[in-house]
This record gives structure tokens, sequence and C-alpha cells, in this order.
């Protein structure tokens, strides 16, 4: 973990994160979770986006690593997926569709613009962790987190075609029962496809994001904060 306070900061410094951004990010997800549990229900939580917004505050206010470094590792990938997909939508190309929701007119304005904070969070949590500094314990914390989220989705929530609560209910969560919201697969058993999931998620998303984002750290660390000057200088190691 990086205990070298980034970017010429002393360790007196009381704040890292600037208070400002505290404030606004804070005030966006209070927004966003009264909006959200009114209208989809406090399951709606358990997407892993979600979880990672909630992350990221603890984050921003303890300002410990720990937190940004497991939603960064959770999120960063698939949130790219979506950022590229709707800058296709926006500019008329149709890259994988998931995104296609953001320009349906029948969907609010209110609800359509809290949605995009799956463009900006993954910019928000890199940006934390170049702050923080990454907490190599990430990739088993999240892993541990997101299991825990697709076994609630799995064994507890609804499922595609089953009868649902209320009309925005959110089921098929974190896609535990097929890649199509509203269909389940029926390529393999739903355990196996449970399994796959569990075990392809740390090794195509949550390994590479990890590994990336230790190398950056790392490299980072090579350069240490002069005692007297405050300038950043190359470390001797």
């Amino acid at each position: 973990m990086n205990t070298t306070p980034p970017h010429g900061e002393t360790s007196q410094r009381r704040t890292i994160i600037p208070w400002p951004l505290k404030l606004a990010y804070t005030a966006f997800t209070a927004v966003l979770t009264v909006y959200y549990w009114r209208e989809y229900g406090p399951t709606n939580f358990l997407y892993f986006c979600d979880i990672a917004l909630f992350l990221a505050v603890l984050a921003v206010w303890t300002e410990k690593p720990i937190y940004a470094s497991m939603a960064a590792v959770g999120i960063t990938i698939p949130q790219l997926l979506w950022q590229i997909d709707f800058l296709g939508a926006f500019a008329g190309v149709r890259v994988i569709g998931m995104t296609e929701y953001m320009f349906d007119d029948s969907i609010s304005l209110i609800a359509r613009g809290l949605s995009f904070f799956h463009f900006w969070l993954p910019i928000l949590l890199l940006y934390l962790v170049w702050r923080l500094g990454y907490d190599r314990r990430a990739l088993i914390g999240w892993t541990i987190i997101a299991w825990g989220a697709m076994l609630i989705a799995y064994f507890a929530l609804p499922g595609p075609g089953d009868l649902l609560a209320f009309p925005n209910q959110p089921h098929n969560v974190n896609y535990v029962f097929g890649p199509d919201p509203e269909t389940a697969q029926t390529w393999m058993p739903g355990w196996a496809w449970l399994s796959c999931l569990m075990l392809g998620l740390p090794a195509l998303f949550y390994l590479p994001t990890h590994a990336a984002l230790a190398y950056w750290d790392k490299q980072t660390r090579r350069v240490d904060v002069a005692p007297e000057s405050g300038n950043r200088m190359p470390s001797a190691i």
C-alpha cells in the first residue's frame, strides 16, 4: 500500500481529498440513493456499480486506500465497456447496446442523468487511487464482496420471468441468470453459469485491473517527497 503523501503533500496535512469533492460526491450519492430506493427498491444496491459507489463514499471520507482500491478493481473494466458503448451510441454507432436506455426518451431525464455515474465513477476511482495509493488487499476484498452479491442475487432475488413485487423491481441482478436481463440462459445449468461468473470475473476483470493498479502504484512510489524542499525526488531504490 502506498503510504507516501502524494504530490508533494506532507504527512501533517489533514485531508488529501479536497473538501468540495467530498461534499459534492456525497450529496450526489445521497440523491441517487433516495431516488433509486424509491424507484427500484433496496435490492438495486446489490449491483456491483452501486456497491462501488458506496465504497467511494467511504474512500473520500476515511481516505483509506482499501475502499477506493476495491471499487476500482471491481468496476474499472466493466465500466470501460459502458463508456465505450455510451460514446458509440452518442455517435450513432451501436457497440454492445448496454447503454441504449440512456437515449430512451420514455425514461425520465433525472433517471438517465443519475445513471450517468457509470461513465464518470471509474474515472473518480482512479483519481482516488492516485491520491490515496493502491491497497493490494483489494483483489481479495472485492472478490469476496462480488461473490456475496452474486450468491444473494442468485438465491434470494428474482430471475428472468419471475413474478415481481413491483414493476421496477431489479431482477437478474449482476446477470447471475444469464447475459440477457429478461431471459435466463439455457446453454448450461444455472449453477454452472453462476460458477463461471464467480471464477471468470476475477480472472478476466479483477486480476488484470489489480495487476495494472499495483504496477502503477509501484511506479508512483519510486518518487519520494524531498524532506526539506517539498519537491519530488527520485528514490534511491
